[in-house]
């Protein structure tokens, strides 16, 4: 007896085997960490149920939390719709049992609070602080993309200035890998306050069950609202509720009843019940009945058949369920199978229609550090009006510093630093040429924003090209061979005058920086 409690202590219980499935199923692209890239193929189109950062190396999907944002960012251009009937989809089939069961940032905070210290247990204090969460999703996940998005300048705000997922899976996902070593570059004042966000929400949940769950997550508060209605989930059968707060004292979550808008269907309620009161939402439908209701005048010979009748219904539900559970392993493990196939040997990247970098006439390849020639390439004008059939190639600008920038409508940042180089482009115009190449990802709204801008800029606007024109979420060719990887933007470069770069930003950059180094590339002689 012992032997079997031990085991059972020692073994993951079923809820948190689903735990680790989910976070294997949601993040299957394995060779991204081996790689240090982040899949952008078609399913990243779709949204996995919880918070899982898009920019993790092996994220097979997108998360909703920041495509909500996004999506509302762009709301003044187009509506949302597949974000909103995605996110009620989820909402109705699970509600927050997706914060107990499918959620990879969950369990991430389930395993640090196995750690033994001291916990602070539930209060009044917690519950009161419970409520911040619906603070965050108003404020940064709703009201704040939104008025940035009327002014043109996305800003997914919570996913930028709070969220642990995108600084744990993410950023330490693809800083680990010395592929992306000059992302180190791009970490500034921002990474050290998510930094520090992030060290903080783990040691939280050291000492607090579900620290950021319970108090920060935006997502588990949005999926709270659905908790009465969803499908799956914890249902409290009040008449056969005695009100012995067993149910209470065992959850520690903030909830006020059991199911409530704090309950993420963990479970553990249930074993508790003494009344059986609490149970999961169609249970009825596995249960096979325990009696058969009888007049009392019934015969013995009708008692004995109706026994046996309720015999062969029990055997047949059972014998049902076995089936049915075994159905339900067996698709599951297909589909992670599957899952992992599909993102590690089948999906490959495809041999580029054109798999060399551009290259200068005298066969020097086009150099992305300081101190490197950059012969560059001949790349598409266009304009307010779309494509001018014209183009610019950086070689031909020998005797004048030429500044290159990398942005794209969609890359808060760069829409936010593109009037500092309108502004070098207008005052330094006999001496500097200010080049701005638009990724060819959401290039439809690229003319339209320049008509909106930029319309009597000095900026030549630039569209970049793919490295495989055949296959649309391949990386950009430019970009990519000036140093650019996993659509990390915006990114800068200056040459000098004889065509040599002179300063490199794998980040935005401050008015001042960017004037600053245009001076130090005028003040070097032409050869």
């Amino acid at each position: 007896m012992k032997f079997k409690e031990t085991v059972k202590k020692i073994l993951p219980s079923k809820r948190k085997l689903i735990q680790l499935y989910s976070a294997l199923l949601f993040n299957a692209n394995l060779k991204g960490f081996g790689n240090g890239k982040i899949y952008q193929g078609p399913l990243k189109n779709i949204c996995t149920p919880g918070l899982n950062c898009y920019s993790c190396p092996g994220a097979s999907g997108a998360c909703p939390l920041g495509s909500l944002q996004n999506a509302l960012g762009q709301s003044e251009k187009r509506t949302p719709y597949y974000l909103f009937g995605i996110l009620l989809l989820y909402g109705i089939l699970f509600g927050r049992f997706i914060c107990g069961f499918l959620c990879p940032f969950g369990l991430i905070q389930e395993l640090f609070y196995k750690i033994k210290t001291p916990k602070v247990k539930k209060n009044r204090v917690t519950k009161i602080l419970s409520y911040f969460k619906y603070v965050l999703l108003v404020f940064l996940v709703i009201i704040v993309p939104i008025l940035y998005g009327i002014r043109n300048i996305p800003l997914p705000a919570f996913c930028k200035y709070v969220c642990p997922a995108g600084t744990i899976e993410g950023a330490f996902g693809l800083l680990s890998n010395k592929v992306n070593e000059s992302m180190l570059s791009m970490l500034g004042p921002l990474f050290t306050w998510k930094f520090i966000l992030a060290v903080s929400f783990i040691v939280g949940s050291v000492f607090i069950f579900r620290f950021f769950c319970r108090f920060f997550c935006p997502l588990g508060a949005l999926y709270g609202f659905f908790n009465k209605i969803s499908i799956l989930g914890i249902k409290l059968d009040k008449p056969s509720c005695t009100n012995c707060g067993l149910c209470h004292t065992k959850c520690k979550m903030d909830i006020r009843h059991v199911g409530d808008h704090e309950c993420i269907s963990c479970g553990e309620c249930i074993d508790v019940c003494p009344t059986k009161a609490i149970s999961w939402k169609g249970a009825k439908i596995l249960l096979a009945p325990s009696e058969i209701d009888l007049p009392a005048t019934a015969t013995d010979e009708e008692k004995e058949t109706a026994q046996k009748t309720l015999a062969e219904k029990q055997q047949k539900i059972t014998k049902r369920n076995k089936i049915l559970k075994v159905s339900v392993i067996v698709a599951m493990v297909l589909l992670l199978a599957s899952a992992l196939i599909y993102f590690n040997v089948i999906d490959n990247p495809k041999t580029p229609a054109v798999t060399t970098p551009p290259v200068s006439t005298d066969s020097t390849p086009l150099g992305n550090k300081v101190g490197d020639r950059c012969y560059g390439e001949a790349l598409p004008v266009f304009d307010e009006n779309g494509l001018s059939g014209e183009t610019f190639n950086p070689a031909d600008n020998l005797g004048k510093v030429t500044v290159i920038n990398f942005w794209g409508t969609w890359c808060g940042g760069c829409v936010k630093e593109l009037p500092y180089f309108d502004d070098i482009a207008t005052r330094y115009k006999d001496t500097v040429t200010v080049v701005a190449v638009h990724t060819d990802l959401d290039f439809d709204t690229a003319a339209a924003y320049v008509d909106e801008n930029y319309k009597d800029s000095l900026i030549i606007f630039l569209k970049d090209s793919l490295l495989d024109p055949t296959d649309p979420y391949s990386d950009d060719r430019y970009y990519t061979t000036l140093g650019g990887s996993n659509g990390a933007y915006p990114i800068t470069l200056i040459l000098d005058a004889n065509g040599v770069v002179s300063h490199v930003f794998m980040r935005d950059v401050k008015q001042e920086e960017l004037e600053n180094a245009v001076k130090e590339a005028l003040a070097i002689p032409q050869k």
